[in-house]
């Protein structure tokens, strides 16, 4: 049993998937115990499920907020952008200690939630009126490595990098 709680406090994604599987496990064994043997395991399940949700979340908002350091000119909320990408590691950090094994996890997240950051960053931009042809394009074309968006990296200042884009 003791290898069972320090799995739980090295690696609660891992954890989760393996109490679940061991609640369906008893289940078809046919225990006696007068348990909702299936919807408990997928509430243990879903925990872990939350830690991969919260990690995908963060992403999508480091994202978000590096499109719109990249593409926006405006001078007020880039202190605030970059405030939240800083804010976003942090939380990333939190959630790959309590997950190690999210870690193997965070290329497909960040495939999976480039889209979405980036019609968020789009959406935002047009509000503002800072979207022409070229930037949507520029903004779609974009990707991110694993380094840039959990790492100290940031894009230069729109203006630095000239009118030559």
């Amino acid at each position: 049993m003791s290898e069972v709680k320090t799995l739980y406090k090295e690696d609660f994604v891992a954890w989760s998937k393996e109490q679940a599987e061991a609640l369906r496990s008893a289940a078809r064994g046919g225990s006696n115990q007068k348990l909702d043997w299936e919807n408990l395991a997928e509430e243990i399940e879903s925990l872990g499920i939350s830690q991969r949700s919260e990690l995908k979340s963060q992403i999508r908002r480091i994202i978000e907020h590096l499109l719109k350091l990249e593409n926006s000119r405006a001078a007020d909320p880039r202190m605030g952008w970059i405030a939240s990408i800083g804010d976003a590691r942090n939380e990333i950090e939190a959630v790959l200690e309590d997950s190690p094994s999210l870690k193997t996890e965070i290329a497909a997240a960040i495939t999976a939630e480039i889209k979405r950051g980036s019609r968020k960053a789009i959406s935002e931009l047009g509000k503002y009126g800072e979207l022409d042809s070229a930037t949507l394009v520029r903004i779609r074309g974009t990707i991110y490595t694993e380094d840039q968006i959990l790492g100290d990296w940031f894009p230069p200042d729109p203006d630095a990098r000239g009118e030559a884009q």
